[in-house]
């Protein structure tokens, strides 16, 4: 039987990630803005909805790759549509909400539309568009509302999309690994830029002073950090490998909880962090507030903890020292508190590189070879 050729992320998907670049800068500046209880409740849904449909998109593109020019066209609108929904993100709990819910239909539809041509079994199709037409819908009513009944519109959308896979039928789709999982690695490293920039935007036009400049790099080395626990001992190609081995049906599965609903709290985790780190370069030798130290702790915190249950599902390790990572730098929140931004960050920093630097020598890149 002759080997299926190899399915790489064609550039059209790499450009519809600059949008999705700009909604994650949008939704982090929300926070920085709304760094309360409500306003991380209001991030999460936003998150949650959006996420939902874009990784929607990777599922379509894995199915039916943009080869032709009317593929690429509606892939385009639907790169339009992301864009109105992220460009309402500031003020979808402040009267915009309409604008999100609008083009978050439009987007549903999109989707749906295109795999009607996908070679995916009609009634599968039909279903699955049902239930993201119910959570466009949801999402729209909740848009001309206001407060905690807009909130709770969108919460009962963000849970709708948990009955979506099962009810459109999973075994029905046909999912390629090698595509899949390198489009999802390709978004991790697309958020850890948003953090980058959180760099950039939190220095602002302040004096490039030492202070400044170490908490920057101390901050650079957390990114560089997370995407060690994400790609590090080619990680990426361990997980293709894994998702390749599974039937079918377990693949799909595999799919929606770990690439998900795991890679969900990925893009949370990375977002905290980089809601956090924007107070910490811009006051780098002064103590934060809770809210901001216990962003930029709690980030790392969750995408750690995330990342060991992701890598554990798909039989991937080492993954206590991580979690002993995860304790560590949550306890790190005092030293913001109560001493400065640069020290929390200086010893988030020695935390992770002390993870890293143990895994590279006990584990090293032979042992990963015979997984």
């Amino acid at each position: 039987m002759t080997a299926e050729p190899a399915l790489k992320v064609a550039p059209l998907e790499l450009f519809l990630d600059l949008v999705f670049v700009f909604t994650i800068t949008q939704l982090t500046g929300s926070l920085v803005h709304h760094l309360t209880p409500g306003g991380f409740a209001q991030v999460l849904v936003m998150l949650g909805v959006i996420w939902w449909m874009y990784d929607a998109f990777i599922w379509l593109t894995n199915a039916m790759p943009p080869r032709t020019h009317a593929r690429r066209g509606l892939l385009m609108l639907a790169m339009g549509a992301f864009l109105v929904i992220s460009l309402s993100v500031p003020h979808a709990f402040e009267g915009g909400g309409a604008a999100f819910g609008w083009a978050y239909l439009v987007v549903v539809a999109l989707h749906t539309g295109m795999f009607v041509a996908a070679g995916v079994t009609p009634a599968a199709v039909l279903r699955m568009g049902a239930s993201n037409l119910v959570v466009g819908a949801l999402v729209v009513a909740g848009g001309y509302l206001a407060g905690t009944v807009q909130l709770g519109f969108w919460t009962a959308a963000f849970a709708m999309q948990f009955m979506t896979p099962w009810a459109a039928g999973l075994p029905e789709f046909r999912l390629r690994a090698d595509h899949f999982v390198e489009r999802h690695g390709l978004i991790v490293i697309i958020a850890f830029g948003e953090s980058v920039i959180a760099i950039g935007v939190g220095a602002g036009t302040a004096d490039l002073g030492p202070a400044l400049i170490a908490v920057a790099l101390l901050s650079l080395t957390v990114c560089v950090a997370l995407w060690w626990a994400y790609f590090g001992h080619d990680d990426d190609a361990r997980a293709e490998h894994r998702m390749a081995a599974l039937p079918s049906a377990e693949r799909n599965r595999a799919a929606v909880s770990v690439f998900y609903l795991g890679h969900f709290g990925l893009l949370l985790g990375v977002l905290l962090f980089a809601a956090g780190v924007k107070s910490a370069v811009g006051h780098p030798v002064a103590a934060i507030s809770l809210p901001q130290a216990a962003a930029l702790a709690g980030g790392i915190t969750l995408y750690l903890v995330v990342n060991t249950a992701v890598r554990a599902s798909l039989r991937l390790g080492p993954n206590l020292p991580r979690l002993l990572g995860a304790v560590l730098v949550a306890a790190t929140v005092p030293l913001g508190t109560r001493v400065s931004a640069l020290v929390q960050v200086g010893v988030v920093a020695a935390v992770l590189a002390a993870v890293v630097g143990y895994e590279a020598c006990r584990y090293p890149v032979a042992d990963f070879d015979r997984d």
